[in-house]
C-alpha cells in the first residue's frame, strides 16, 4: 500500500493558521544606503545559480542543515508566540514597494535556508539578532540568532490597497510556494519539482537550499526571487520573476541536472486539497457544506489545441491518470466556483481560493500530464497532486530547461469567450439504475442544438444513450450520457461536443469508479 510521506504538506496547512506570527526577522541594515560593495558581498547573476547546481550534480547530495533540536522540540502554542518585529522587513524602509520577511526555524519547519539579498549586482547574506523579533523567553531569542537561518519567506507588496503590503507569496517547506491575488486567499500549492510521486519506494522531496532576491527599484511592479535546488536524485537552479496583481504571475525558469536517471519526474508540479463537491462526489459524511475543495478539475490545453476537462475525486484508493500529449500548451489545477453559495464555509472561505495555470514557454516535448487522486477524510490534507512527466525522464549528465509562466488566477486565463464546463454531476437516469452524468456546458447562448452532436466513449461497457438540452439558466447546454459498466470496475468516459466534426466546448473526461 502506498503511503505518502507529505511531511512538508502538513507543514504548509499549518502554516495557513500560524504564518501571521512565525516570522523570523530579516536584516536590519538593508535600507536605501547602498552596500559597500569593497568591504562585502560577491558578484551575482542568475548564471552564479545555474553553475551552483551544476557543481552540485558532480557529487552526492549532502544532508540539509536542521534546526536544532531544542526549537523542534517546541508546540504549536510557544511557536506561534514569536512575533516578527516589523521594522526588520527587508526593504521596509525604503521606496521600494516589495518588501521581504522571514519564517522561524524550529517547530515543523526544521529544514534550514539560507537567503542573500541582491543590490546593484552585488549579493549579501541576511543575518540576524536576538532583538529581530519577539519571543517567549530571552533563550530562544539568541538560540535563532545563534542558527543564523531561515525557514523559509514571504513577500509583500500594496496589491489589494495602497496603504498595505499584502503578503502574496511564500516559500516554505522543500520546494514548496504558494501565491495569491487580489482579493484572493491562499489555497493550493505549488513545487519546483517532483520526484518519484506515488511509487513504492516512496516519494523524494526536493528542497530549495538557497534563495537569492533581487532589489527591486522604486518603479518597479515586479521582483525576482532566485532559487537552488537540491534533492537526492537531481540539483535545479530557479529564476521566478514574480508580479503581483490581479491575477498575480510568475515568470519560472529552472534549469535541472540530474545525479542519476529520473524515470518518474513531474514539472511544475501542482499540489491542491479535493474533498467531495456534492455532484460527482459526495461527502462520507454528514456536511452542512455542499463542496469542499481548493480545486475543483484539471484542465489541459493540448499540443493540438483540444481543451479538457477532468473533474477531480477523492477516491477509496489511489489513483494515477496520465494525459499524454505533446508540446502542451498549458494545463492546471481550477477553482470554478467563486461564490460562497457554493460552499458555505465562513471560515475557509473555498471560494476565494486561487486556480493555477501553466503555460510553456519552451518546447517540453512528448510526455504526459500526471493527476494523482489520493484519499483522503481531512481537508487539512493536500491530496491532489498535477505535473507534467517528460516521456524520457532525465538522463544523468545532461542539462534541462524548462521555462514557464503560472498564473494564479480565479480560472483558466486561455480561452476566456470559449465554452467552458460549469458543472458536472453523476447519479442514475431516473425511475432506473442506469448510471448516468450530466455535463453543463456555458457561452452558447444562440446555439441551435439540432445541430450539436454528442461524441461519447467508454473505455469497458457501454453507452446507451447520450442527448442535449438548452440551459438557459447558465446560457449554455446541458449534456447527458447514460452508460453500462456492466463488469467493470472503472471505466474511462470521454464526451466531447460538436458541430460540423467541430469542438466547440471542452472534451469532458472522468473516471467512473465502481462504488
Amino acid at each position: 500500500m502506498y503511503l505518502p510521506c507529505y511531511h512538508s504538506l502538513l507543514a504548509l496547512r499549518l502554516g495557513r493558521f500560524i504564518m501571521l506570527s512565525l516570522l523570523l526577522g530579516a536584516w536590519a541594515h538593508v535600507q536605501a544606503k547602498e552596500p559597500n560593495v569593497d568591504a562585502k558581498g560577491y558578484v551575482f547573476s542568475h548564471q552564479t545559480v545555474v553553475d551552483l547546481a551544476k557543481e552540485l550534480a558532480n557529487s552526492p547530495m549532502k544532508p540539509v542543515d536542521k534546526a536544532p533540536q531544542a526549537l523542534n522540540d517546541m508546540d504549536y502554542s510557544t511557536y506561534r508566540q514569536i512575533n516578527f518585529q516589523q521594522n526588520q522587513a527587508v526593504w521596509g524602509n525604503t521606496p521600494t514597494r516589495f518588501s521581504v520577511q522571514m519564517f522561524a526555524p524550529g517547530f515543523l519547519f526544521k529544514d534550514l535556508v539560507s537567503i542573500d539579498v541582491v543590490e546593484s549586482g552585488r549579493a549579501f547574506p541576511l543575518s540576524v539578532s536576538s532583538d529581530s523579533f519577539n519571543t517567549p523567553t530571552p533563550e530562544i531569542s539568541e538560540l535563532i540568532a545563534q542558527v543564523g537561518k531561515y525557514a523559509g519567506l514571504r513577500l509583500h507588496y500594496p496589491m489589494n490597497t495602497p496603504e498595505v503590503n499584502d503578503e502574496f507569496v511564500v516559500f516554505q517547506g522543500a520546494s514548496y510556494f504558494r501565491a495569491v491575488s487580489k482579493g484572493q486567499s491562499y489555497g493550493l500549492s505549488a513545487r519546483g519539482l517532483a520526484v518519484d510521486v506515488a511509487q513504492p519506494k516512496g516519494e523524494e522531496f526536493p528542497m530549495f537550499t538557497k534563495f537569492w532576491i533581487e532589489r527591486p527599484s522604486s518603479s518597479q511592479d515586479a521582483i525576482v526571487v532566485h532559487a537552488l535546488l537540491d534533492s537526492k536524485s537531481v540539483t535545479g537552479a530557479y529564476r521566478f520573476g514574480i508580479y503581483p496583481g490581479k491575477p498575480t504571475r510568475m515568470d519560472v525558469k529552472t534549469t535541472l541536472f540530474p545525479r542519476v536517471d529520473v524515470k518518474h519526474v513531474g514539472i511544475a508540479p501542482l499540489t491542491s486539497m479535493f474533498m467531495h463537491n456534492g455532484t460527482m462526489d459526495k461527502s462520507d459524511v454528514p456536511d452542512y457544506r455542499p463542496a469542499v475543495h481548493d480545486s475543483e478539475g484539471l484542465q489541459i490545453l493540448t499540443g493540438k489545441d483540444e481543451m479538457l476537462w477532468r473533474p477531480l475525486n477523492n477516491p477509496n484508493n489511489l489513483e494515477i491518470s496520465a494525459f499524454s500529449d505533446a508540446s502542451p500548451k498549458g494545463f492546471g489545477l481550477i477553482q470554478r466556483h467563486r461564490m460562497f453559495e457554493d460552499y458555505q464555509d465562513l471560515e475557509a472561505n473555498y471560494h476565494t481560493r486561487p486556480s493555477a495555470w501553466i503555460k510553456p514557454l519552451n518546447d517540453w516535448g512528448e510526455g504526459h500530464v500526471e493527476l494523482v487522486e489520493i484519499p483522503s477524510a481531512a481537508e487539512t490534507n493536500d491530496n491532489i497532486v498535477a505535473y507534467w512527466q517528460p516521456k524520457e525522464g532525465l538522463k544523468k549528465g545532461e542539462t534541462y530547461e524548462f521555462q514557464y509562466l503560472m498564473t494564479w488566477s480565479n480560472d483558466t486565463p486561455v480561452s476566456l469567450d470559449f465554452p467552458r464546463t460549469v458543472r458536472s454531476a453523476q447519479g442514475h437516469k431516473l425511475f432506473t439504475t442506469t448510471p448516468e452524468v450530466v455535463i453543463d456546458f456555458n457561452k452558447l447562448p444562440d446555439v441551435n442544438i439540432k445541430e450539436l452532436n454528442v461524441h461519447a466513449s467508454i473505455s469497458n461497457g457501454e453507452i446507451l444513450d447520450a442527448w442535449i438540452d438548452k440551459n438557459p439558466h447558465n446560457k449554455g447546454v446541458r449534456v447527458y450520457v447514460t452508460f453500462d459498466p456492466q463488469d467493470a470496475d472503472l471505466s474511462e468516459l470521454r464526451v466531447q461536443l460538436k458541430k460540423d466534426d467541430v469542438a466547440v466546448a471542452p472534451t469532458w473526461l472522468y473516471r467512473w469508479i465502481k462504488e
